[in-house]
């Protein structure tokens, strides 16, 4: 776990998203504001959370809704742009992710200069956008030819709206998945953006990889931080840090700040 000190320089960090408006070809994208207005989103956004202090940044195209998970070029492209704006902003360690695509998330990690990446490497998934397969090893290769190989992989093992397709209980995905594909961490989520956590499965993955650092991905709130963070190893926190704490709205300082204050008594 030597990386996440070396990268965050702290303990259980806290990863703070900074959720992209909709993009081009994005069924949401506002042809009328264009993309100025996308940049400047995100960069209220992150310097709302950065004046909060979060631990590290990690963008997203949240609103590219209903998500592909082999995504047109235009989308990385887009990111590559809007991040390539912020760039002299970012005063935080930062990761990317691109729904649902890990290569064209490891590629805009190579293109940003990002530490890590978090998608969906591992498993076959019922999904609300179809039948989900990946390609571990084909991504590995691609990372490995780019010679991106100190970009560190967050693996979600338990994807947003979706259920593995397999008679296998979490504990088994999570040996086979550390042991197959060694991760840089693991990820485990709630329904969607915003929903909790089950904390019994993820202390339950905690428990079957104690040598792999287990983040809490969805969910994560002023109320329930310090239980989460009893159990894993850091979480990733986007929701709570809206206005009012509601998902598409953008980010309130004052929440972010009262967050991190609490964190920072817990850790």
């Amino acid at each position: 776990m030597d990386w996440i000190n070396k990268i965050f320089k702290t303990n259980k960090p806290i990863i703070a998203m900074c959720h992209f408006q909709a993009m081009p070809g994005d069924p949401r994208y506002d042809y009328n504001k264009g993309m100025d207005y996308v940049i400047g989103s995100a960069l209220n956004d992150l310097k709302a959370l950065q004046e909060g202090d979060v631990d590290a940044i990690m963008f997203s195209n949240e609103f590219s809704m209903p998500y592909l998970t082999k995504t047109h070029p235009i989308t990385a492209i887009s990111m590559a742009r809007i991040i390539g704006e912020l760039k002299s902003e970012i005063k935080k360690p930062f990761g990317v992710n691109v729904l649902w695509d890990p290569t064209a998330s490891i590629d805009l990690a190579v293109s940003t200069g990002a530490s890590f990446v978090r998608e969906i490497f591992t498993g076959v998934y019922a999904s609300d956008f179809g039948l989900w397969n990946t390609n571990i090893g084909e991504i590995s290769r691609h990372r490995d030819s780019l010679r991106a190989n100190n970009i560190k992989l967050l693996f979600n093992i338990v994807p947003e709206a979706a259920k593995y397709l397999g008679d296998r209980d979490i504990e088994d995905i999570a040996k086979t998945t550390v042991f197959n594909n060694l991760p840089d961490a693991v990820c485990v989520s709630g329904a969607t953006a915003g929903i909790e956590t089950d904390s019994s499965i993820l202390k339950r993955v905690k428990n079957s990889i104690k040598d792999t650092p287990v983040f809490v991905n969805t969910g994560v709130r002023l109320e329930n931080v310090q239980e989460k963070l009893k159990i894993a190893d850091g979480a990733v926190v986007g929701t709570t840090f809206k206005k009012d704490g509601e998902f598409f709205n953008g980010v309130d300082k004052i929440r972010v700040k009262e967050f991190m204050d609490k964190v920072k008594n817990i850790r």
